[in-house]
């Protein structure tokens, strides 16, 4: 899987745990922070990350955020 990417502010939708909870089970995945990731209209409202550089990833909340990535990983 290339690269995920999380907006910092997007954190308080609940995207963090998912980040936190990923990195414990994947150490090896490619996660990073940004600041932002310039989805704002999305990012507004519900849980969002980014793969690579085009695909955007939403969800309503942290826990379905969290079950497409996992399908995602395999």
């Amino acid at each position: 899987m290339k690269k995920i990417k999380y907006c910092c502010r997007n954190f308080k939708h609940g995207s963090k745990s998912v980040f936190k909870t990923l990195k414990q089970e994947y150490p090896d995945l490619k996660q990073k922070k940004k600041d932002c990731l310039g989805n704002c209209k999305l990012c507004s409202k519900q849980c969002i990350v980014m793969i690579g550089k085009t695909e955007v990833v939403v969800a309503p909340t942290a826990e379905v955020l969290y079950a497409k990535l996992k399908h995602r990983i395999g």
